[in-house]
């Protein structure tokens, strides 16, 4: 798998406080949220096959 740049502009506030919760993690900002959006996609297909799994056992 190989790797792709991804620019954003957020606002200086919000910058801020992903600085801050890196810091505490030890994390730069940009693993901080590759972390944060890898956890996230993953919690949303994992509700999905839950969701899938439900309708095939007939669970309401």
């Amino acid at each position: 798998m190989g790797t792709s740049v991804l620019s954003l502009r957020i606002d200086g506030e919000l910058l801020e406080r992903l600085r801050h919760r890196a810091a505490k993690r030890g994390m730069s900002v940009q693993d901080y949220v590759v972390r944060t959006l890898t956890r996230d996609d993953f919690d949303e297909r994992f509700q999905t096959a839950v969701e899938e799994t439900e309708k095939f056992y007939g669970v309401t």
